[in-house]
C-alpha cells in the first residue's frame, strides 16, 4: 500500500488543484507531499507504541485532531481532512471510489522562509526571536488546563516519559548512541527527578501544566507573511499536556544545536516578561535533555524506515548522534567548575574541532584567532590571506593584538561567572602563561588542551580546509612546519591535556571531560 501511495500521489492528476510538480518528504511517521501550492500529509501506519496509526480509523482520527489543535496557533494554514480515494488509475484526493485513507491538507509555506533554513544562513534576528517568543508566551497563558492535564506535570509522570524514551532508545545503543553516554543520561535524569521533586510539584501547584504545543522547534516555524508555528504533537496527548518549560525547552535545545545559544537567550527573556514565569529557569536545562533525547530518538527511527533514501538515513544517523551527545552535555554541565581553556597545537592539528565539540557538549563560548584576526583586520572571515609565516596579518605584532584580544574576550566571559575556550595555536609560552594568570585572577580552573596527530593526516587536513570555502583558517603544511620550529614545549602536568587527534572527536571529548573529573 505504502508504495502505491507514493506512485499514485507523485503523480500531479491525484490533486484537484492544477501543479507542475509533487515533492515527496519522507518522515518515520508521514508521507508529506508538495503541489504547488499545497500540503498534504499521509500518516504511515506504523505503531511505535508512544504512537499507534495502525488501522485507518486511527489514521483518520489523528488526522482531525492534527487539525484541531494546530489552528490555535496557524488556524487559517489548516484546511482540513480530506479522503484518499481509489481509482480506476491509482489514488486520487477526487472521485467518489472507496475511501483508502486520509490525509491533513495544508496551505503549502515558503521553504526559504523556515527558520531552520534561516539559522544556517545567518538570516534571522533578536527582532524576529523576540515576535516568537510573544506568540508563544500568549499561547501559554490562554493555554488549556485542568486536572487531567496537571497529571502530566508530576514527578511521577516525567519519570514515566524519561524511561520510556531510555527504554525506546536502548536499541540505538552502539548506533546513534554509545552505552556510556546512555547511562550517564539516564543517571542524570532520575536523579534530577528524585532531587528535585519539588520543583515539579510547586510547577503543578501553581498552575503551569497546559496543553502545549509539544514540538517547537526550528524546522516548525516559518517566517512569512507573518509568524507560522505550527505541526504540534497530536498523537499522544501526554507529549502536548507539560509543564510550559518544557515546550519552550525544544525551540532552546534546538537553538543550543544550531550553535545560536545568543538568540536563545533572546527568545528566554522576552518569553519571561511575557509569561512573568521566572521559574522556568531551574528546569530548562533538564527539559532540553529530554527533548534532544526524543530528537535523538526520532532521527534514529528514520534509520529503520527503508523507504526512506539510504542517503537520507546516513544524514539522519549524523543527527542523532549530534543529539544524543547534546543530551549528554546537559547532564554533565552542572559538575563544570568556571574554567578557562585554551587550545594550544599546531596549524592542522584538530584544535578547532576539539574547541566546537567540547563548546558544543558543554554550552560555552569560544574566541577562535581565525576569526578574531579577521576581524580586527576589517575583512570577511572567510577571505583567505596566504601571507608568508611571520607577515601581513601574521606579523608579530598583530599576532600579539590578536592574543590580547583573546584575553579580553575570556577576561569578559570568566567576570561573567562562564567557563570559556580560547582558541589558538598558543605556540609560545608567555601566551600561555597570560592565560594561566587571568584564571587565577577569576579564580578559575585553567587547563590546556594539546593536540596533535600523526603528519600524514595534518597534511590532509590542511589539503581538505583550503577546499573549504567556508573555513576560516589560513593554515598550509609550509606554516606547520613553521610553526613546529617555533613551538615552546608543554609541560606533563595536571593543568594539561594532551589529545591525539587521530582518535574520534568525541573520544577525545570523553577523555578531557574524565581528566575533568566531569564523568
Amino acid at each position: 500500500m505504502e508504495e502505491r501511495i507514493i506512485t499514485s500521489l507523485s503523480d500531479p492528476r491525484a490533486y484537484p488543484e492544477a501543479t507542475t510538480s509533487v515533492a515527496l518528504i519522507q518522515t518515520h511517521v508521514s508521507f508529506i507531499f508538495l503541489t504547488d501550492g499545497y500540503v498534504y500529509k499521509v500518516k504511515k501506519p506504523v505503531d511505535f507504541g508512544f504512537l499507534n496509526f495502525s488501522t485507518i480509523d486511527r489514521r483518520r482520527f489523528y488526522c482531525e485532531e492534527e487539525v484541531r489543535l494546530n489552528r490555535r496557533l496557524c488556524p487559517d494554514l489548516y484546511l482540513g481532512v480530506v479522503e484518499l480515494r481509489e481509482t480506476e488509475t491509482g489514488l486520487s484526493f477526487m472521485g467518489t471510489g472507496r475511501v483508502v485513507d486520509y490525509a491533513v491538507k495544508m496551505k503549502r509555506l515558503p521553504e526559504e522562509r523556515m527558520l531552520s533554513r534561516l539559522l544556517t544562513t545567518h538570516s534571522v534576528g533578536e527582532r524576529e526571536f523576540r515576535e516568537i517568543a510573544r506568540i508563544v508566551g500568549t499561547f501559554h497563558l490562554a493555554a488549556d488546563q485542568g486536572n487531567e492535564i496537571s497529571t502530566c506535570g508530576t514527578a511521577e509522570a516525567i519519570a514515566r516519559n524519561w524511561n520510556e524514551n531510555l527504554d525506546q532508545v536502548r536499541e540505538f545503543v552502539g548506533t546513534s548512541l554509545s552505552e556510556h553516554d546512555y547511562q550517564i543520561i539516564r543517571k542524570w535524569a532520575l536523579e534530577f527527578l528524585t532531587e528535585h521533586a519539588d520543583l515539579f510539584a510547586q510547577r503543578v501547584e501553581q498552575g503551569f501544566i497546559r496543553d502545549c504545543d509539544g514540538d517547537i522547534h526550528s524546522g516548525n516555524i516559518c517566517l512569512a507573511d507573518k509568524i507560522y508555528i505550527f505541526d504540534c504533537i497530536e498523537f499522544n496527548s501526554r507529549y502536548r499536556y507539560s509543564d510550559t518549560t518544557a515546550d519552550i525547552a525544544f525551540l532552546l535545545m534546538d537553538l543550543d544545536y544550531h550553535q545560536t545559544r545568543g538568540l536563545g537567550q533572546v527568545f528566554l527573556d522576552e518569553y519571561i516578561t511575557v509569561t512573568n514565569d521566572s521559574g522556568v529557569l531551574p528546569l530548562l536545562e533538564f527539559y532540553k535533555a529530554y527533548r534532544a533525547v526524543v530528537r535523538g530518538k526520532v532521527e534514529s527511527l528514520r534509520l529503520k524506515d527503508q523507504q526512506i533514501p539510504e542517503c537520507e538515513r546516513e544524514a539522519a544517523l549524523e543527527r542523532s548522534r549530534r543529539y544524543f551527545r547534546l543530551a549528554c552535555g546537559y547532564a554533565v554541565r552542572g559538575r563544570l567548575p568556571k574554567t578557562l581553556f585554551i587550545m594550544s597545537g599546531i596549524t592542522g592539528t584538530g584544535k578547532s574541532a576539539i574547541a566546537a565539540e567540547l563548546a558544543f557538549q558543554l554550552g560555552i563560548e569560544t574566541a577562535r584567532s581565525d576569526v578574531v584576526r579577521k576581524e580586527m583586520a576589517g575583512i570577511p572571515v572567510q577571505e583567505h590571506r596566504f601571507e608568508q609565516h611571520a607577515e601581513g596579518i601574521y606579523a608579530p605584532a598583530f599576532d600579539a593584538g590578536t592574543y590580547k584580544r583573546l584575553l579580553d574576550l575570556a577576561d569578559n566571559a570568566l567576570a561573567n561567572g562562564q567557563s570559556v575556550i580560547a582558541d589558538a595555536t598558543f605556540r609560545r609560552k608567555i601566551e600561555r602563561d597570560d592565560f594561566r594568570s587571568l584564571a587565577a585572577r577569576h579564580g578559575a580552573r585553567f587547563r590546556i588542551i594539546c593536540t596533535s596527530c600523526p603528519e600524514e593526516i595534518v597534511r590532509e587536513r590542511l589539503e581538505q580546509r583550503l577546499a573549504n570555502p567556508a573555513e576560516p583558517s589560513d593554515g598550509r603544511w609550509e606554516i606547520y612546519l613553521k610553526q613546529k620550529e617555533e613551538f615552546d614545549p608543554l609541560d606533563d602536568d595536571s593543568e594539561t591535556i594532551f589529545l591525539d587527534t587521530s582518535r574520534s572527536i568525541p573520544d577525545n571529548i570523553d577523555e578531557i571531560l574524565k581528566r575533568m573529573g566531569i564523568f
